[in-house]
């Protein structure tokens, strides 16, 4: 379940917005903002600290520590109930919606009277909105699609939220007495972005004490169904949860079946059905006799079918049954060929942890190299300026090598800095300083709605500076929250081929940035990616399997990734942008790379 962490988190960051809506103080609302930050990423669990040992979380004050223990003592926070009873339940409604913030959303009730969803889809369309300070066609445009987004994500959470959950039930079942197998299927498995419903497959020859212990989780609020082969609960998270209790010798059909897609699963059964076969969850039959012929391993039902076992990752109808029966599924990336991180952040600027805790996170996860990556200047609340980033620098050259207790080799630790493309595409600072660091992540962080045509030559422009490595979070997009930037993707697809800039897998699952769909038309152009995390505390690091699960559902192999490669393979990539090289030459390695992958 969701850490107390977590739960408090959420709590001073809609403080922060009731602080906003209300027309607060700007600099009040950042402070809590930052303080759930720092509480959501901080290690130890928020619950079993006093006033004072919050207080030694960076970032978190006298008066945001007491409010943290009220809430615990009391299951509330006196401040937030009452900003919460001064603003209409509608005007909080509204600042669900992605691109639509909290003044605004007071300025639509004032004026307006709009307190839901259904009031403002209305007075868009009647051009109610456009006497409004502030608000245009542009603005319209931009809320409509907000609400699109809203209602697609529904009942949906992120992914992490989901794999939380899943994990602490299958791990407090596994200790059932009886239990011989259990695990999560359906789209968690296939690690799909968002999750509506979890589903646990588990095998016993008796499910009476499965049933029993899953009913009585601690988080459970509702029991919907309670039979003896599925039981079905809804959780505090408000995530329905269905356990399916099947014979040990049908675990593998079981698991194939509901782990899905549905299209594939179309696909699968109608292998079984050329081969007068029946596939179904309780196993493969003769469809004649009847005869039950596999089921116990998917590995088995795939083999009958003519095919390779295929990943989870790679089951939405996509070609994966056809790259099997010519035996061309690709070696998926897998977290344990990740050999660093190459995006990451400190307390320098927004991060939450000192460089030197980062680091030693890092070598906990046995990287062989990492890279910090502070932001640049031009974000001006960041307050980074060239004196700070060359202290950092001198401060990264002294942990270089972290870990190596006398012996050679140890961690490599690279330098380096993420660069805001501004809206022209030039970066934070001239090449003279940009030469000094060892690679540069450089993301769009502002100027969202810039033009199709303006923000597609932004990014190119980045792409095809020298010094630009990566391009971070390509789309800018948060899930369920902001889309994805008007750009001509395919046209900075083959500008990144062109100029050896590798395209970030931002793996924070808030994010997710390039999407599964993203990555398979970039790879078509012989793009590399780099997988990051983006961490902005120790914790975030972990982020890192969510980013490999997205490269897996875009088919990508360790060759595409420059963070599996070897320091001297990174090396020779970070470095052949200070002499690139031209058009031709990309375009040839390019054809190269989709001639060898066909192989």
């Amino acid at each position: 379940m969701a850490r107390s962490n977590d739960e408090v988190a959420a709590l001073l960051q809609e403080y922060a917005d009731l602080i906003s809506i209300t027309g607060g103080d700007a600099f009040k609302a950042r402070v809590y903002e930052k303080a759930a930050r720092a509480i959501g990423g901080h290690h130890a669990d928020v619950r079993d600290l006093d006033a004072k040992g919050l207080r030694e979380i960076p970032g978190v004050g006298k008066s945001i520590a007491e409010k943290v223990v009220e809430y615990f003592r009391t299951g509330s926070i006196c401040a937030v109930d009452e900003l919460r009873a001064r603003i209409p339940a509608g005007v909080r409604q509204l600042t669900a919606i992605p691109t639509l913030g909290p003044r605004k959303a007071l300025l639509l009730y004032e004026e307006l009277g709009i307190s839901s969803v259904d009031e403002l889809t209305e007075a868009i369309h009647a051009e109610r909105l456009r006497d409004l300070k502030g608000f245009g066609p542009r603005t319209e445009e931009n809320i409509l699609h907000g609400i699109e987004l809203l209602h697609s994500a529904g009942d949906r959470v992120l992914l992490d939220v989901a794999m939380d959950l899943a994990e602490e039930i299958t791990g407090a079942l596994a200790e059932v007495t009886g239990c011989r197998r259990c695990a999560y299927a359906g789209s968690l498995r296939r690690v799909r972005e968002t999750i509506g419903d979890i589903d646990i497959l588990a095998t016993a020859e008796d499910s009476a004490s499965l049933m029993r212990a899953f009913t009585e989780l601690p988080y459970v609020t509702e029991v919907i169904a309670h039979g003896g082969t599925k039981t079905s609960i809804r959780t505090t998270k408000g995530l329905s949860v269905d356990l399916r209790v099947v014979p040990p010798d049908s675990w593998g059909a079981a698991l194939q079946y509901f782990t899905g897609s549905k299209a594939h699963n179309i696909r699968t059964r109608e292998l079984a059905v050329h081969q007068g076969l029946k596939l179904s969850e309780y196993g493969l039959f003769d469809a004649e006799s009847g005869e039950k012929i596999v089921s116990e391993t998917e590995e088995d039902v795939y083999a009958r079918l003519g095919l390779p076992w295929i990943p989870p990752t790679l089951r939405e109808d996509r070609g994966e049954i056809e790259a099997g029966l010519r035996g061309e599924l690709p070696d998926l990336v897998s977290e344990a060929d990740i050999r660093g991180d190459l995006h990451t952040h400190t307390d320098l600027t927004d991060g939450l942890a000192p460089l030197e805790e980062m680091v030693a996170a890092a070598a906990e996860r046995g990287y062989a190299y990492y890279a910090i990556t502070d932001h640049g200047p031009n974000l001006y609340m960041q307050r980074m300026t060239d004196e700070r980033m060359l202290a950092q620098r001198e401060r990264v050259r002294e942990l270089d090598g972290y870990g190596t207790r006398g012996r050679r080799g140890g961690m490599w630790l690279l330098h380096g800095v993420e660069l805001n493309i501004d809206p022209d595409g030039a970066v934070d600072w001239p090449e003279e300083f940009l030469v000094g660091f060892d690679l540069c992540v450089a993301s769009v962080h502002s100027h969202f709605n810039q033009g199709r045509e303006a923000m597609t030559r932004r990014i190119v422009r980045a792409c095809e500076n020298p010094y630009v490595n990566i391009i971070g979070h390509p789309t800018t997009r948060i899930v369920g929250k902001r889309p994805g930037v008007d750009a001509d993707l395919d046209e900075i697809f083959a500008a990144c081929a062109r100029t050896g800039t590798a395209l970030e897998i931002n793996a924070h699952p808030h994010r997710l940035d390039l999407r599964d769909e993203d990555i398979l038309r970039a790879r078509r152009y012989g793009v590399k990616f780099a997988v990051d995390s983006d961490a902005h505390a120790a914790l975030h690091l972990a982020n890192m399997r969510y980013g490999v699960g997205t490269a897996q559902r875009g088919w990508l192999t360790k060759d595409d990734v420059i963070n599996t490669w070897p320091r001297t393979r990174l090396k020779r990539f970070l470095s052949k942008k200070e002499a690139p090289c031209s058009a031709e030459a990309h375009h040839e390695e390019a054809q190269l790379g989709r001639r060898g992958r066909r192989r």
